[in-house]
This record gives C-alpha cells, structure tokens and sequence, in this order.
C-alpha cells in the first residue's frame, strides 16, 4: 500500500466500550469478580468481621469467603487483624477512593470554603453529591466544639432524610425527581423523617422556594442540618453543602442567620467550578 493509500484509509477510532455494552446478562459478568465485589462492597459498611458471620450474613460458604478475602488482601483492599480475629477494609481501598476524589476539583475548590462555613458558623461543614440515589459524603470541615457531626468521605445517606439529600432532590425536573423516589423507600430513622411521598414532595416545593434544606433530627435525634445546593456551568445542581451540628447550637432561631452563611457558600462553590445558581 502506497502512501496515497495510507492517507485515505481512516484512522480507526478509539473504543472505550465493546458494541454489547448494554447487554448486562450474564454472558457478559464474570461471576466470581460479583460476588468478591459484593463481599468487599459487604465489609466496607461495618467494622471488623469475622469470616464465619460474613459467610453466615451472605449466604456464601466460609470457604468461598476466605478465597476471596485472601485475594483482595493480596491487592491490600482489605486486611485481616490476627489478635481480633477479623477482617476490615484494607488502606488501597481509600487510596483509589481518594482517586475517584481527585477527578473532580469539586473537593479542591470546596475546602477553603467549607473551611470558611465552618469558621462563621462554628459548626461542621460537609460537601456531598447524588450517587445512585443516596448522598455520597465528599469532604468534611469539623467544628472545634464537643459535640459535632460525622460524615467521615465515602458515607451514604438517604436523600430523603439528609439536608444536602433534599437540597438535590428540590432541583430535580419532575421525570427525574420520579425516578429517583420511585426507586427509594422512604425509611423512618426517626420520629420525624418524612416517610410520605406527598408530604416530601411538598417540603421539596419549599425548599426551592427558600434555598435551603433542613434535616431536623430526621436522620439522628438531637441532630439539625442546614444545606443548599451547588450548580455547575449549565446550571444543574451537582452537589450540595451543608452545615450540621445539635439542636441546642442549631435551634429554630438560628436558622435564618445559619441558612444565610450556608447560601453563600453554595453560591461561592458554584462560582468556583464556573457555575451559577439556576434561575428559577
């Protein structure tokens, strides 16, 4: 083939992706990587496990369990505590969490700002985003009082009884907004999470109103949270941050001086990641 000919043949492009993709059946699923991933997503949500109660709670035979254990300890995603007896969450699992993190300057950019909530409202600063239909907790900022929450990077909480939860369920259109809560069940947690769709809906419709969400003790007694969403450059709510801390610092008198603080910082991180809030 001349060089003519190499010009006119078309570079073939990159694929990241085979045709199939879509085709999740499982031709197409390596079952024993499913099931050492549920096993390590299992581990990740407690602490310290022995192998007999991780297979006992799965329903997978302590052998099958410790072959995968042993493999993913060989890759440092978990690790085995030999006085205790159990297993835990290896230090490689957060350093590729930490890679996920770094992706986005979303936590970057965040930092200087939650810092500077934190400072004005002398309670604790939290950044978290949707991830298939929970809050996903990025960063934190604790306060330097006693009592403070804790939303260490990487916890999961329900929207619907979460500050920043709420904040980006308020911004979702209505098919959205449908498919997410269709696809939840309204846990209680406490006397007072809202458990009825209408009834969160309509707490939704404030909440786009005022700017601001409120989780008052709806996922912990004694706890109120404050947050608002953050919108990137086409104006679609991407995160949300939050303040939280106890009742007896973040009483009903307190709101509108804390929402205010809160608002402003949604507003600054937007402008951070090149966004603005959308106009509604």
């Amino acid at each position: 083939m001349d060089s003519q000919d190499n010009a006119a043949s078309p570079a073939k492009r990159a694929r990241g992706r085979p045709r199939d993709w879509d085709d999740k059946t499982a031709q197409n699923t390596i079952k024993s990587l499913d099931r050492a991933m549920e096993v390590f997503e299992y581990l990740s949500e407690g602490r310290g496990k022995a192998l007999t109660a991780i297979s006992s709670e799965m329903g997978q035979s302590p052998a099958t369990v410790y072959r995968i254990l042993v493999t993913l300890e060989g890759r440092g995603l978990v690790e085995f505590d030999r006085f205790e007896q159990v297993w835990n969450i290896g230090p490689r699992a957060f350093v590729i969490g930490a890679r996920f993190l770094r992706r986005t300057s979303l936590v970057d950019r965040a930092r200087p700002i939650m810092r500077k909530l934190m400072e004005a409202t002398g309670e604790t600063a939290n950044l978290g985003i949707e991830k298939e239909g929970a809050v996903l907790f990025l960063s934190q900022v604790e306060t330097h009082a006693s009592i403070r929450a804790f939303f260490p990077p990487g916890t999961l909480s329900p929207m619907h009884a979460s500050g920043i939860g709420k904040a980006l369920l308020a911004q979702m259109d209505e098919a959205r907004l449908g498919r997410t809560l269709a696809g939840q069940t309204l846990d209680a947690f406490t006397p007072y999470t809202i458990t009825d769709p209408a009834e969160l809906r309509v707490g939704l419709e404030a909440v786009r109103a005022q700017g601001y969400a409120l989780d008052g003790e709806e996922k912990t007694l004694g706890m109120r949270c404050i947050a608002a969403p953050v919108f990137d450059v086409n104006q679609e709510a991407v995160a949300g941050i939050s303040v939280s801390g106890p009742i007896s610092r973040v009483g009903p008198e307190d709101i509108d001086r804390l929402s205010a603080f809160v608002i402003k910082a949604a507003r600054d991180l937007s402008s951070a990641i090149g966004g603005e809030m959308a106009q509604r």
